[in-house]
């Protein structure tokens, strides 16, 4: 017994002991199974209550919640401190003109200048205003010309031009005789028909011609005051003038005449006498 002692050990020899009593208390045989009476009268009693284990190591972190209600407005905090100036922008568009300002005060008077040369500018003067009046009617003189090589009509004593340049009856009497010719008087029915022929070629649709009853109402002369005795071409119903205001004559594109108004502006026709070889 000695030596199974001392091959358990101390302290697991009286443990055995113990347990080996203890069945015995109990009226159990180590060599027999218990009866069914033993089992259904005890119970084995739980032992007492464990020492607390080692905390474990902490889990896996969990899914995240719903997200709660919003919470109350937080008291309004205390105003920060003034930042940094930012960076200067684009320059604006110029503003609108200012109102003008008022008259300031009159300055100091000059120092006295030097006394000018003696000068008879009266006399260069006239020469230079005649000399503008002399390339003011050279250009015009060289416009006319130029618009005449353009084009013009021509009979065996005559040549016709239309001036386009919209002018007054007076007017255009005046730029023909300036020119060394008339206001178009066509005095026949082959004259007539050309200066016609001439106006509806150019795509116009009338011009004035040298006929009027300027002097005497009613009594319609040519522009050189000879009487429209040996021919005529009025429109239908022509002259008509009930209010006595149309005492000058235009041609329409057709070769007929109509009496209009003379203060109106149109286009006109000039004729100049060919000088003789």
């Amino acid at each position: 017994m000695n030596g199974f002692a001392s091959f358990l050990g101390r302290k697991q020899f009286i443990l055995l002991v113990l347990f080996l009593l203890q069945i015995q208390s109990l009226g159990l045989d180590i060599n027999s199974r218990p009866t069914a009476e033993v089992c259904a009268t005890h119970t084995i009693s739980p032992g007492p209550k464990g020492d607390d284990g080692e905390k474990g190591d902490p889990g896996e972190e969990g899914t995240h919640g719903k997200v709660g209600p919003m919470g109350p407005k937080g008291i309004k905090g205390e105003r920060g401190d003034i930042g940094d100036q930012g960076n200067i922008g684009k320059t604006g568009p110029i503003g609108k003109k200012g109102d003008k300002g008022e008259k300031g005060l009159l300055g100091k008077h000059g120092k006295k200048g030097k006394a000018g040369t003696v000068c008879d500018c009266g006399r260069y003067r006239t020469f230079v205003g005649q000399l503008d009046i002399s390339i003011a009617r050279l250009k015009t003189s060289m416009k006319f010309v130029k618009n005449v090589i353009a084009g013009i009509r021509e009979t065996e004593e005559k040549f016709y031009y239309i001036v386009q340049e919209e002018k007054n009856y007076r007017e255009s009497l005046t730029h023909c005789r300036i020119r060394g010719g008339m206001l178009a008087m066509p005095k026949d029915e082959a004259a007539n028909t050309l200066i016609a022929d001439y106006v509806a070629k150019s795509g116009f649709f009338r011009v004035f011609i040298g006929v009027n009853d300027l002097e005497r109402e009613g009594q319609y002369v040519f522009a050189d005051n000879t009487p429209l005795q040996n021919y005529s071409n009025w429109n239908e119903g022509e002259p008509s003038d009930p209010s006595g205001h149309e005492d000058c004559v235009e041609m329409l594109s057709s070769g007929r005449w109509n009496d209009t108004e003379c203060h109106l502006t149109m286009y006109f026709v000039c004729e100049f006498i060919k000088k003789k070889k």
